[in-house]
């Protein structure tokens, strides 16, 4: 049954994944209103909350373990659903073992580091998930759609030289590489939302009082942006997907279908890194037992 599960889940995220080497395009190679043939709306509800608790299960065996861990990267554009995505697929974890940390512009004394100083102090531990809310791709993607911020970042002229972005793919993927040889699963979401649907979802942010406080006039001012970062982005999924650290484009324009999506990747994650809960060696049961009998009769 497990087995037939696992197979599920690969063939639900297979078209998703990021082949290493490819040369993406947007939208051309991933539609974002995609949604698979082998899960239907009308299930939606219960296939995540399945997915959730098997996420639950793993992370429990993850803390126990506690000798890998696992590294969530989540980028999107405005309105494609992060908050809501990790709201939803997380809801049946342990607090204690994940943590999510949202990025935002750095200070003055993450500056005065190298570029990814920041998230490195933010990994998880060895039993721990962790959940980066926009991450180090920040840094190849609206830094290179807006190169006034690279200037903030005061880099000499040796790292300013033209081939900054190629120099960035490559230390990214060896930093990458380096936390998956010492034990750190790594898996990156990104939500593919369309144009025409983020122009209803930042609409709806005007229109209903209640997610008033969700729009900023700053959302509207990167829009006119749009093929800048959706070259920056296919840039980002063509250099770093990588065996080790893959890149899944999450379709967005469904709420529902991203959510599951979303889950079934990190849940395959897990799945793949197959922690165990620990066993004792004979002598150890026998001093567990011992103390068990002094506790009856306590």
């Amino acid at each position: 049954m497990a087995h037939s599960q696992r197979d599920r889940i690969a063939e639900l995220i297979a078209p998703l994944r990021v082949r290493p080497g490819a040369q993406v395009r947007l939208p051309r190679d991933y539609d974002p209103g995609f949604t698979a043939d082998m899960v239907r709306k009308e299930d939606g509800a219960a296939l995540l909350q399945r997915g959730v608790s098997l996420l639950a299960d793993y992370q429990s065996r993850l803390a126990a373990e506690r000798s890998q861990g696992v590294l969530v990267v989540l980028q999107a554009l405005d309105a494609a659903g992060k908050d809501g995505t990790i709201r939803h697929v997380m809801s049946g974890v342990n607090p204690q073992g994940v943590r999510v940390h949202s990025f935002k512009v750095p200070s003055a004394e993450e500056l005065d580091h190298d570029f990814m100083w920041r998230y490195s102090k933010r990994l998880p531990a060895r039993g721990e998930i962790a959940i980066f809310n926009r991450s180090h791709y920040e840094e190849v993607l609206v830094v290179r759609v807006h190169p006034e911020l690279l200037d903030k970042q005061r880099l000499p002229a040796a790292a300013r030289r033209r081939g900054v972005w190629r120099e960035r793919f490559r230390a990214i993927n060896d930093w990458e590489h380096h936390l998956t040889r010492n034990g750190f699963r790594i898996v990156k979401l990104f939500l593919n939302l369309s144009k025409d649907e983020q122009r209803k979802r930042l609409l709806a942010r005007i229109d209903e009082p209640a997610k008033n406080w969700k729009f900023s006039s700053a959302d509207l001012a990167e829009r006119q942006r749009w093929a800048d970062y959706q070259r920056a982005y296919a840039a980002v999924l063509s250099n770093t997907s990588t065996e080790w650290a893959p890149w899944y484009v999450i379709p967005a324009d469904h709420k529902w279908f991203a959510r599951i999506a979303a889950g079934a990747a990190i849940v395959h994650t897990l799945m793949a890194a197959d922690p165990h809960y620990p066993t004792l060696d004979r002598r150890a049961r026998r001093d567990l037992l011992e103390l068990r009998g002094a506790l009856e009769k306590s």
